[in-house]
């Protein structure tokens, strides 16, 4: 069995999200006006609805057909979608997923004010289920990703950015809301680990895939960490071996320099990394009763084209 057959075999998973997706859309319409419309069409987009898969895979059996799972999945997607519109607005990104970004669309207002009404719209979901400690969760998840962008604005341009710095900041950006997703299906501190190891090993194949991704894969332009001077573990491991790269990192305009990065090993030196989380994630999974599924997913997000 592959790993994609082992988690869509999930028992429950495919009327889960598709559940989900109408809770999604009832909560982006929820308000009218522009930003409603906004939501709508950066739901519409698609995506991978990989946190809301953990919070259902992470949640035991016996509770996975409540309110609760469906409010946390709905909660922690929306989390996603509105750092997702944030970020192509700092970035000044034009296309995500093949189409163009909010900002690109509407402009720099319409693009913060809908990110901030998708993260409003996030803790409504949970706020109705009336689980205050579910809300702390999310919130202290919240607030990592944005101590996040933080340090990826205090690192930009600085190839000599160390890896720890460089894990640090994935640990916030990306595995606390994996962490959280996690925890609130099971709660249990096991889960939790997992999602964040789960987190930093699909940051660094996303990394990956923004040196050698295609835009038809990935529905964006290739090296865009390097143009935006973005210390990734790729560019941090290709810049102490090419000074092209170093430079290009650095903020100089030097053409052929993403293409240099695969010569140096960089590339397969990032993969053992993420190989090397995701084996810790696997780790943290003794005892869960849904482990071939969530085990499968440690394989998925670092084989992956997009």
């Amino acid at each position: 069995m592959s790993a994609l057959a082992a988690v869509r075999e999930a028992p429950g998973l495919a009327g889960y999200l598709e559940v989900l997706e109408d809770r999604l859309a009832q909560a982006v319409a929820a308000h009218g006006g522009l930003v409603a419309t906004i939501g709508s069409e950066t739901l519409e987009a698609g995506g991978k609805r990989l946190r809301p898969v953990l919070v259902f895979l992470s949640t035991p059996p016996d509770l996975r057909p409540g309110e609760r799972p469906l409010a946390a999945g709905a909660a922690v997607e929306l989390v996603h979608m509105a750092t997702l519109v944030h970020d192509d607005l700092l970035d000044r990104a034009a296309l995500r997923r093949g189409s163009p970004t909010v900002w690109a669309s509407y402009g720099e207002l319409a693009a913060k004010a809908s990110g901030d009404y998708l993260f409003a719209r996030a803790f409504a979901e949970l706020a109705s289920v009336g689980d205050p400690a579910a809300v702390g969760v999310l919130a202290n998840a919240a607030l990592d990703l944005a101590r996040g962008e933080a340090l990826q604005r205090r690192q930009a341009f600085r190839p000599d950015t160390a890896v720890e710095e460089y894990l640090a900041r994935c640990s916030l950006k990306t595995g606390r809301l994996f962490e959280a997703a996690c925890l609130l299906g099971g709660g249990r501190r096991e889960l939790g680990d997992f999602g964040l190891a789960l987190g930093i090993a699909f940051q660094i194949a996303d990394d990956i895939l923004d040196c050698v991704g295609t835009p038809g894969a990935t529905g964006k332009a290739p090296g865009v960490d390097l143009r935006d001077g973005t210390p990734t573990l790729p560019l941090i491991l290709a810049a102490r071996e090419d000074d092209q790269v170093r430079r290009a990192l650095a903020g100089e305009p030097l053409a052929g320099a993403l293409g240099r990065v695969a010569a140096t090993g960089a590339l397969e030196a990032s993969r053992d990394l993420a190989l090397e989380y995701a084996r810790r994630a696997r780790a943290a999974l003794d005892g869960e009763p849904d482990r071939l599924s969530l085990e499968a997913l440690t394989h998925l997000v670092v084989d992956r084209e997009s």
